[in-house]
């Protein structure tokens, strides 16, 4: 199966969801109304907010449902008639808490047909250096692929990439395209040079490889009190090379076409997922060890 991605990068209005969402929207009416063949348009983490917003995530988190229906009603004067597949970041208020999270939603020409596939909290919440996310947000509890129209994905979002566990978690499960939405500060620059794209590059390319997987990553760009998302999305395919990269610093929108069957292939030639999945009892047994050593040295 074949799957036509677009990645979006662009700096939102910080705190100002309305605004952003326009934006989401209009981003859509010009991919439709361009006619770029497109099944799955990816947003960054964050993006109907923006990112370093601390005790303003309680003034700019919706629900789910609030985010459907306000991408619905916006995508309908344009909307084409075959359904088309969004992915984006939000700050969420879920059961009384609130949450880093991304949603994967199909849109369609009717708002109450739109509806909500699937739903990702943050596992991983960095708390170091710049980032502060613990003390605003509460952490996800699950690492799930999903069904889609186009076959078994997941969604990751920015610090999950970092833990690769969470990589491997998603591919166990049956994921072949990766949605890693991030909003990632630019750190150790070097002329033209930045350290922390280098290893995103690495970390995207090595989960791709290692897994057999599609990656499809969307980051946020724009400065946030200082701080500058340095954007570079990329589609990353299952043999861990790059198909396509966005610039740097500025907005832009990449286009790359999925071929699901090079999936196969790419797991034959390095069959480092059926040897992980042959391994699982005894590495289970193993991490039950670990967790039941770390329990008991808690309890002292």
């Amino acid at each position: 199966m074949k799957i036509r991605v677009v990645a979006v990068q662009f700096k939102p209005r910080k705190g100002d969801v309305e605004h952003n969402l326009d934006r989401i929207a209009d981003t859509l009416r010009q991919i439709v109304e361009a006619g770029v063949p497109a099944d799955v348009v990816v947003f960054p983490e964050t993006i109907t907010s923006g990112y370093f917003l601390e005790g303003g995530v309680r003034e700019a988190a919706r629900t789910r449902e609030q985010i459907l229906h306000a991408l619905a009603q916006r995508y309908r004067p344009f909307a084409r008639w075959e359904p088309l597949d969004v992915v984006l970041g939000f700050y969420e208020l879920w059961q009384g808490k609130y949450y880093n999270s991304a949603l994967y939603l199909t849109l369609y020409p009717e708002p109450e047909s739109c509806r909500i596939v699937h739903t990702h909290r943050k596992f991983f919440l960095p708390t170091y250096g710049v980032f502060q996310e613990k003390r605003f947000v509460a952490r996800g509890r699950n690492i799930e692929a999903f069904p889609t129209r186009f076959g078994p994905a997941t969604i990751l979002i920015c610090e999950d990439v970092w833990h690769s566990i969470t990589g491997t978690i998603a591919a166990l499960k049956g994921a072949e395209v990766f949605y890693v939405i991030a909003a990632s500060p630019g750190r150790g620059f070097h002329g033209e040079n930045i350290d922390n794209v280098a290893k995103w590059q690495q970390l995207l390319c090595n989960m791709a490889e290692e897994h057999g997987v599609w990656v499809v990553n969307a980051s946020l760009v724009g400065f946030e009190g200082g701080k500058g998302f340095v954007g570079r999305s990329m589609v990353v395919n299952p043999f861990g090379q790059v198909v396509v990269s966005a610039p740097l610093m500025r907005e832009a929108m990449v286009t790359a076409t999925i071929d699901t069957e090079e999936i196969a292939i790419a797991r034959a030639n390095a069959p480092l997922l059926a040897d992980l999945e042959a391994g699982l009892a005894d590495l289970l047994i193993e991490m039950q060890e670990i967790a039941a050593e770390q329990h008991a040295r808690y309890r002292q």
